[in-house]
């Protein structure tokens, strides 16, 4: 009797889940439905007003308020609380420009009038990245919005396989994956099988990207801030195994016009070596966290300071 209750426990558990998961993923659908019949600038300018006086009544307002006082112990409450109205400002532009993300322009990213505009030197770059024929890593970090690089590349046709993780209840990663496949390339979910797909496809000599600033439970420490934290390895690995150029991209929401970006990618940086001369994952990581810093400490209000990135 008692294992039959506990069948019909899990039974009720797993149905209301999957109903659960069912629902919300058809008002993410319809919430997302619902923004895109908005005008993208005026929707995402309220949003942002609207996050700037939400976000402090939210838990992640604390911890967002603990890293940047350990991040930046010489700022004032008033400035860390500055910082953080910035920080919820640009989450909530984020999810209008996410629901309309193709509406974006930069069809010349050079061109001023663009809603991404690159400079010329990037440009350059990033055409040369598409033709030489060669693999490349490209590692980016939760910056003003971070969706960019990858739309950027599939418009201007840089072959690019995207690491991400999908959400956790199918329905709302279905939807988002949606949204996200018909602009940004190839996507490859997170899981035991990513290296190696990753890895197969850098030996075709196409690019892979992925976001390089989040905590990993089984990662390498490196310090961020001058404290220590686990950073995935995996950039630094496939570097390893493949011994090919690693670049940096960001982009950075304009001051004077909050609903376009400046967008940047690094030349190739120089990785940490071994004795023997390959490519030393730990050091490699502590060079791209190092870089990552020095974007965030430009732009903090644009970083996402709302998970816990030290434990």
């Amino acid at each position: 009797m008692r294992k039959q209750l506990k069948r019909l426990k899990l039974m009720l558990r797993r149905g209301a889940a999957t109903i659960g998961g069912a629902a919300l993923g058809g008002l993410t659908l319809l919430i997302i439905r619902t923004i895109r019949l908005t005008d993208r600038r005026r929707t995402a300018d309220f949003w942002g007003w609207l996050m700037r006086r939400l976000g402090p009544w939210l838990p992640e307002h604390r911890v967002g308020r603990a890293n940047l006082v350990a991040a930046f112990p010489d700022k004032s409450p008033a400035e860390i609380e500055k910082i953080l109205a910035g920080v919820w400002e640009n989450l909530g532009r984020y999810a209008i420009e996410f629901a309309q993300i193709e509406r974006l322009t930069n069809d010349d990213p050079s061109r001023p009038e663009n809603d991404i505009v690159a400079p010329l030197a990037v440009s350059g770059l990033f055409h040369r990245l598409r033709n030489d024929g060669k693999p490349a890593l490209i590692f980016a970090a939760h910056l003003a919005n971070w969706e960019l690089p990858a739309l950027v590349a599939a418009r201007h046709g840089l072959d690019t396989a995207v690491l991400f993780r999908r959400p956790n209840i199918t329905a709302v990663s279905d939807a988002v994956l949606k949204i996200r496949a018909g602009s940004m390339g190839t996507l490859v979910a997170t899981g035991l099988d990513a290296p190696v797909k990753l890895l197969r496809i850098l030996e075709a000599n196409r690019h892979v990207a992925m976001l390089a600033d989040q905590h990993f439970v089984k990662g390498v420490e490196v310090k961020f801030f001058g404290r220590p934290c686990k950073a995935n390895p995996l950039v630094a690995q496939l570097a390893r195994h493949i011994e090919c150029p690693i670049h940096g991209t960001r982009v950075i929401r304009r001051a004077d016009d909050k609903n376009r970006f400046y967008l940047e990618l690094t030349e190739a940086i120089e990785p940490a070596r071994d004795a023997e001369g390959r490519v030393d994952i730990q050091g490699t990581m502590q060079v791209i966290t190092t870089t990552i810093e020095g974007w965030v400490r430009e732009h903090p209000e644009q970083w996402l300071w709302l998970h816990r990135r030290w434990r």
